[in-house]
């Protein structure tokens, strides 16, 4: 492998996953990189069901709908029919993944506030995928980080089923994450409105991101906490938009990092960098040693509960998370109707 900046953070014991269900993207990126995992959620399943709805998706979906007698104007219905469409999406994917990587799928953010709704949804997807020979061992739930969602995590795990946090903005949400067993957080780099039009113009560019990037000292102190903690929950920074964003990341030295098939483009021909510029940074922790040792599960989630509440900055970005994840959700589902109904003129 030739000495370019994404070759120099897998060597940093950085692992990379690809943030896309983008098939040729991942064949593509694959010949010079070796993907460990991949991360989706509704906005990446709405766009990758548009690109591959004719191609791959169309037939399948349509038989699949008519043999199970699905009713597709009811939400459990064409709910179920969005399962079965990520499922098919990750399945053209795994194949470039690393062989013990995972393909994650997220839960609807409708759900996002029910503890049981998220369960049921977590073990129907999981339902979905080993019928279509993906096993659990390799899948992984992307679930938000809410009181009760959380909680969720905590039953899926004793389960067997395996977790990542999302939606997941504060130091609060990660040990809550941690306490639980998820497999995985995912902390967000940048806000998730900046990667579309109506939110590009909030994006900031930093250009010393590890030390200007408000996130920078949350993901460190959350990346320093596990390993005080010695925790099995691994840290997996999401939603980065540059180069210097993802170099930024690496010098903090979390587990793993998910990169879109955008910015892994760039970085798999992008020159290596100093190793100055990627030495390991130390910075100051962001929190009190009580946020850390506070138990965020007992009495449902109570310190969670409250610890969101007094963040209004995390109140308001796993908010508007949801929100547009749900949008995402509901283009996807008037799509599959409508396409779906044309079929059945």
């Amino acid at each position: 492998m030739s000495n370019t900046l994404l070759s120099q953070i897998q060597a940093l014991g950085v692992v990379v996953d690809i943030d896309s269900m983008d098939p040729k993207a991942a064949e593509s990126l694959s010949v010079s990189t070796t993907f460990h995992s991949m991360t989706s959620n509704q906005a990446i399943v709405n766009g990758q069901l548009r690109v591959q709805w004719d191609a791959n998706l169309e037939p399948l979906v349509s038989q699949y709908v008519q043999d199970a007698a699905i009713d597709i104007s009811t939400e459990d219905g064409i709910l179920e029919v969005l399962n079965l469409v990520t499922v098919l999406l990750a399945s053209k994917v795994i194949p470039y993944l690393d062989k013990t990587g995972r393909v994650l799928a997220q839960t609807s953010p409708r759900t996002a506030y029910d503890k049981d709704a998220t369960v049921a949804h977590a073990k129907a997807l999981i339902s979905v995928f080993a019928k279509h020979g993906i096993s659990r061992d390799r899948v992984c739930i992307k679930i938000p980080v809410t009181p009760e969602s959380i909680l969720a995590c905590k039953e899926l795990e004793e389960s067997g089923i395996r977790t990542l946090g999302t939606c997941l903005f504060s130091v609060s949400q990660a040990m809550a994450a941690s306490q639980a067993g998820c497999l995985y957080v995912a902390p967000y780099f940048n806000e998730l409105r900046v990667h579309f039009p109506e939110g590009a113009s909030s994006y900031i560019e930093y250009s010393d991101p590890v030390r200007q990037h408000p996130m920078s000292p949350i993901i460190y102190s959350i990346i320093q906490a596990f390993k005080e903690k010695q925790t099995s929950t691994t840290v997996m920074p999401a939603s980065i938009i540059t180069l210097d964003e993802a170099v930024a990341l690496a010098t903090l030295r979390p587990h793993h990092l998910t990169i879109s098939d955008r910015v892994l483009a760039l970085l798999a021909v992008a020159p290596g960098r100093s190793d100055d510029e990627l030495a390991a940074v130390t910075m100051k922790v962001t929190e009190e040693k009580s946020v850390f040792d506070a138990d965020y599960l007992s009495n449902n989630a109570a310190a969670l509960q409250i610890a969101i509440s007094k963040d209004a900055e995390t109140s308001r970005k796993i908010k508007e998370a949801l929100e547009i994840f749900g949008r995402q959700e509901e283009e996807s589902t008037q799509f599959l109707r409508k396409a779906l109904s044309a079929n059945e003129a």
